[in-house]
């Protein structure tokens, strides 16, 4: 659950933005620790219970693309990356990892606000619900309990990334109803005019569907935007 002052774990190698970054987001009522190092990092994440982790992508050691491969597997803390402003192909990549939203730099501090809160609204928005008000709806092979976070075919689980969890959740309020690019990017914090959304799906995709290539679950409108299915086929 959000703390009155969300406790935020910030990861760069260069000091200065790091104490820059914090010097910020402490003005704006938030609590922050930083780190030089993922290694580092992965300690702090053993004793405090963070809100949400930003993290450089270029670091030495392990990057913040690894990082954020290991987080998912290990966590479920909604993650930002920061990137070059001109390394599109770490964008895209960060958020295949399952990264929340990126920012490149150098950035505005106001919009590294936003972007923070966009992520903590979404987390909070969706919550895993109780047995009683939750909906268990057929992927084919896999069942999704509305508000979970994995899918699940007995002992076999796959995890899902916050992102990819809240697309789904938010695909299956409409299940069989087309929902609009522009919704889906507004609800889920992401800009509509990057391939943010179009790397969810893809990455939604390859978990729920037995050939991605030809999707039967989660399908494009063309001109409008995305359908979900639910059932063994459709």
């Amino acid at each position: 659950m959000i703390s009155l002052e969300p406790h935020i774990l910030v990861i760069d190698d260069d000091k200065r933005l790091c104490n820059l970054i914090k010097k910020f987001l402490v003005e704006n009522h938030y609590t922050v620790v930083t780190s030089s190092n993922t290694s580092d990092a992965r300690k702090l994440l053993k004793t405090f219970d963070f809100d949400l982790i930003i993290s450089d992508i270029m670091m030495p050691g392990e990057n913040g693309i690894e990082f954020t491969k290991w987080l998912q597997t290990s966590n479920k803390h909604p993650i930002l990356l920061l990137t070059a402003k001109d390394e599109i192909d770490d964008r895209i990549k960060g958020l295949e990892a399952g990264a929340d939203d990126y920012l490149s730099k150098p950035f505005e501090p106001r919009e590294l606000v936003l972007r923070i809160q966009a992520i903590l609204k979404r987390s909070q928005q969706m919550p895993i619900r109780n047995a009683s008000s939750t909906t268990r709806v057929n992927l084919g092979k896999w069942f999704f309990n509305s508000g979970g976070t994995q899918l699940e075919n007995g002992d076999d689980i796959q995890p899902l990334t916050n992102a990819e969890k809240d697309l789904l959740n938010l695909l299956l309020k409409e299940t069989g109803q087309v929902i609009s690019r522009e919704s889906l990017c507004k609800n889920m914090g992401l800009d509509p005019f990057s391939r943010a959304l179009d790397v969810q799906v893809t990455r939604l995709r390859k978990k729920i569907e037995k050939d991605a290539s030809k999707p039967v679950f989660l399908q494009t409108v063309r001109g409008k935007g995305y359908i979900l299915y639910i059932g063994n086929t459709v």
